[in-house]
């Protein structure tokens, strides 16, 4: 009512003579409408780029991020055996796909030039790194563990049957999911140890 009665006012003051000129609020509806016009038509055929997903062609596995004991889930995009993308998984029931900075920035521990993929070794009392094969070091391990347990292994202690051994311990990682986790405690129970830890908190 009010925008009818000041556009009669405005038609009433201007003179009879006089060619019609629009009202304060007409050249602002008028302005408006040629604005978002103008708009549109610079708009259309120019809408943006959508570059291909780099992941596409990929094929995504999910893990368990390797940093802390929170255990957040994130998806690993591979290529041609090599590791393109890191992600949260968004499935993932911790998580909910989020991630820190330093599980978003994960693919930069994979992908990197001073990552070391050989075995190192130092022998005792000596100052020089030696590469090993994978072969030797796990052979290496494994006589090393049984002959540690051979010697300390402790069937009974004041009178008790214990079958044990306290010269070995083992702590687990974040990074192991569950089952990895059970496996492990599996077989050092196996193994007779007593001193066994995991490391799943903050």
């Amino acid at each position: 009512m009010n925008d009818q009665n000041e556009d009669q006012q405005d038609d009433n003051k201007s003179p009879v003579n006089e060619t019609p000129r629009p009202t304060r609020r007409q050249f602002l509806k008028g302005l408006t409408t040629g604005a978002v016009a103008i708009g549109a038509l610079s708009e259309s055929g120019c809408g943006p780029a959508i570059p291909p997903l780099k992941t596409r062609g990929a094929i995504n596995t999910t893990t368990v991020c390797p940093f802390c004991g929170v255990g957040c889930g994130q998806v690993v995009s591979t290529k041609g055996g090599k590791v393109i993308n890191i992600e949260g998984d968004p499935g993932h029931p911790i998580s909910e796909g989020t991630l820190c900075s330093k599980g978003a920035a994960g693919i930069q521990v994979v992908n990197n030039s001073r990552r070391l993929q050989k075995v190192l070794y130092r022998a005792p009392n000596g100052n020089a790194w030696e590469e090993k094969s994978w072969d030797w070091a796990l052979e290496r391990i494994a006589a090393r563990v049984k002959e540690t347990r051979d010697k300390t292994f402790m069937t009974s202690v004041d009178g008790r049957v214990v079958n044990r051994t306290e010269a070995i311990a083992c702590l687990g990682g974040s990074a192991l999911d569950n089952e990895e986790a059970y496996l492990l405690v599996k077989l050092m129970r196996a193994l007779g140890l007593v001193y066994i830890e995991h490391q799943a908190r903050l």
